[in-house]
């Protein structure tokens, strides 16, 4: 009997721990700078987050920007605090600016003084903040559709295919594919607009490579998930949910972004990928999911926009989608706080008690660490943990705290199904 599942909130209307990450980051961010947030809406011309909110899903213009370099004028322009004490622009003293750091062109400083006693723990990322600074542009080239590049035919079987090391071999040289991607003008045009100097052509073919694991991290975390739980696309059509699909997954989607899976199992059955979450992003995606199998040696991609409970009761329950073999989450988060454990609870409960195989991934060690935790704590039976082998390569600063380490999308997971064992949860057995 599966638990009762709570209703949903008439409201969507997000509050400071609510399921809306981007809300729950903009609280992140003032609690470590406080008024960054407000910096960040006054520089993209902005009230209030319910207009940020509507910017990003179409329902209003909101922003806009005269040419390219202006937008990103502004981008820079709203992470701009001093690295050493906190200080915001509109704090300093009159005639006095933030000075960026000249080496890894991403921090600023207020003072020369701020800079030098920063720098026994700035001097430990600066490079790594350096290649930060340069992605942060180039994950453009994701949204004038330059990138992703295409793939080749997997040489192997997926089950030999392990890791990054056993892929990158079966892709030949990627020279000629980095090279299309720097020579064309959506590149030309990038570096004329961002008011920064052009980067040596071998650090942005790095740069490409690493936005470009990055979206394909996703895709090979979910054939790693098919294996780990030994489901088989060629006996029968899977269908895989992406519950807490974001922004990052979804703003820009493109009906082509799985077909990776095509070359992992050649001449499967037909694979189902339906994203689900509260800020699914309007676009070609956004169509019904299948009720009935698929079409075969396809990837058919479909989206709802709610939270993933509300999408079982509305959809599955009804069977007017499938149910699915698989759940998978790119960094559900609800690790982070109370507001999040609540929103993702119904959810966690509802794969618990259907018997669902899930794999969510993770920033960190510590994230998963935590995650377990809660887990444990809701008796889930967990089948599987630790780094993930197709961990993107681009290291993500942490925006209001850039003197931390950075961390990688997709870089640990946890995979789990049903509840713990009896045995587990009565413990040994005192006589014995």
């Amino acid at each position: 009997m599966a638990s009762q599942i709570p209703a949903l909130p008439q409201s969507y209307a997000p509050e400071p721990d609510s399921v809306f990450s981007d809300q729950t980051g903009f609280y992140s961010l003032d609690s470590n700078v406080p008024g960054l947030s407000k910096v960040i809406l006054n520089k993209l011309s902005m009230t209030d987050y319910g207009e940020y909110r509507a910017a990003v899903e179409g329902k209003t213009r909101g922003v806009t920007f005269r040419n390219y370099k202006e937008m990103f004028e502004k981008m820079e322009e709203t992470f701009k605090f001093c690295a050493g004490c906190n200080k915001l622009p509109a704090h300093l003293p009159e005639g006095q600016t933030l000075k960026r750091c000249v080496k890894c062109l991403y921090v600023y400083y207020c003072t020369k003084e701020c800079q030098r006693a920063d720098w026994p723990q700035h001097k430990k990322v600066c490079k790594m903040l350096r290649l930060g600074a340069i992605d942060k542009l180039v994950e453009w080239m994701m949204f004038t559709r330059d990138l992703p590049f295409p793939t080749e035919k997997w040489s192997k079987p997926v089950a030999e295919v392990k890791n990054w090391d056993d892929w990158l071999p079966m892709q030949g040289d990627l020279t000629p594919r980095l090279d299309a991607v720097l020579s064309g003008a959506n590149m030309t045009k990038l570096w004329k607009d961002a008011c920064r100097p052009r980067p040596e052509d071998q650090d942005l073919r790095e740069s490409i490579w690493r936005i470009q694991s990055e979206f394909l991290s996703r895709v090979l975390s979910i054939g790693m998930a098919i294996q780990h739980f030994g489901l088989d696309p060629y006996a029968k059509p899977l269908t895989i949910h992406l519950a807490g699909a974001s922004l990052s997954e979804t703003m820009g989607a493109r009906l082509t972004d799985f077909d990776e899976l095509n070359h992992m199992f050649p001449g499967h059955q037909g694979l189902e990928v339906v994203m689900v979450g509260p800020q699914v992003v309007e676009g070609p995606i956004m169509r019904p999911p299948l009720r009935a199998l698929g079409p075969r040696q396809r990837v058919y991609i479909s989206a709802y926009k709610g939270l993933y409970h509300q999408f079982w009761e509305d959809l599955v329950e009804k069977e007017e989608a499938a149910k699915p073999d698989l759940v998978v989450g790119f960094h559900p988060g609800f690790h982070a706080n109370q507001g999040l454990v609540q929103g993702w609870l119904p959810t966690l409960l509802l794969l618990r008690d259907y018997n669902i195989p899930a794999f969510f991934t993770l920033y960190n060690e510590m994230e998963l660490k935590h995650s377990l935790q809660i887990l444990l704590d809701l008796e889930m039976h967990i089948r599987g943990s630790g780094p993930n082998p197709f961990t993107s390569q681009r290291p993500e600063p942490v925006q209001a705290r850039p003197n931390k380490p950075p961390v990688y999308c997709n870089s640990h997971y946890v995979c789990f199904m049903g509840f713990l064992p009896r045995e587990e949860l009565e413990g040994p057995d005192p006589d014995n």
